[in-house]
């Protein structure tokens, strides 16, 4: 089958005034399944451009399962499936035809683990995608592309003299900054977070704080966080999701970090981030 491209994108710097979307992903009707076995039901929601999104809940509610639907990660598990539709910029990323590495491209993804290819240097590991699909085939090339990224990652000071060395070699914040550079290597207009600062010190932490809310001058960010204190410092707007007694995860409520943390309208919402339950 010929595989069929989302139009090109419109790169963030591109983005201004009247031409920046009220959505720039919009998901509807959206239920997740492994194998015969649902995951999440029915959610749906839209994320505005430029802005910090967390999803919150607790475990087993499907915050990771709806991340990982969002750029096509989810199909990668064997018998994983989607029903419903996730358009970015209008476009069905599950029509047919539509090339999934194409949609990851513009929807990047970080992992909850630092992640860095271990036989790979700090160089290649920024370059990676790129290099997968024919791109930054000269050292120069690659080199300009490492120092930009790794600038937006708001690490190039701590690496610029080390990028032969092994990713494996930086300390467990820098990895993930590192990985966040990756990520960012393919000019994505969303990235997608699974609880990137869990695995790491309150420091560390602090350090990935600051720079999603840096990055959201830019992008979209999704970001799955079990921190409460978390989700209200660094997001926007907030989605709740809960798993009931069938173990399905659906949306609960979504809207202005501000009003869901200081008035949310379902009460269920109300116990969750109090400590409740959960």
């Amino acid at each position: 089958m010929t595989s069929i491209d989302i139009p090109p994108a419109v790169l963030p710097e591109e983005l201004g005034g009247a031409h920046v979307p009220k959505v720039q992903l919009s998901v509807r009707s959206l239920s997740a399944f492994y194998g015969k076995r649902l995951a999440i039901r029915n959610v749906s929601i839209d994320f505005k451009p430029r802005t910090v999104t967390a999803l919150i809940g607790p475990s087993g509610c499907g915050k990771t399962t709806l991340l990982r639907c969002l750029n096509r990660i989810h199909e990668v598990t064997r018998g994983a499936t989607v029903e419903g539709v996730v358009e970015l910029e209008g476009n069905d990323i599950y029509a047919p035809g539509v090339d999934p590495v194409a949609v990851r491209r513009r929807i990047g993804m970080v992992f909850q683990r630092p992640n860095p290819f271990p036989t790979m240097s700090i160089l290649e590991n920024v370059v990676a995608g790129l290099r997968l699909v024919g791109e930054c085939r000269s050292r120069n090339e690659r080199l300009e592309v490492a120092e930009r990224t790794l600038r937006l990652a708001a690490i190039w000071d701590e690496v610029k003299d080390k990028l032969d060395r092994s990713g494996l070699s930086l300390s467990g914040g820098q990895q993930q900054r590192l990985c966040i550079a990756r990520a960012l290597a393919t000019e994505p207009e969303v990235l997608l977070m699974d609880e990137p600062a869990s695995a790491l010190d309150p420091i560390s932490t602090a350090k990935i704080e600051d720079l999603m809310s840096t990055l959201a001058e830019r992008f979209t960010i999704i970001v799955v966080t079990h921190n409460m204190q978390q989700a209200a410092r660094v997001s926007q707007d907030t989605a709740f999701m809960l798993a009931g007694e069938e173990a399905v995860g659906e949306l609960v409520e979504f809207g202005p970090t501000s009003e869901l943390f200081t008035r949310p309208k379902d009460r269920r919402t109300e116990d969750y981030i109090t400590g409740r339950f959960g």
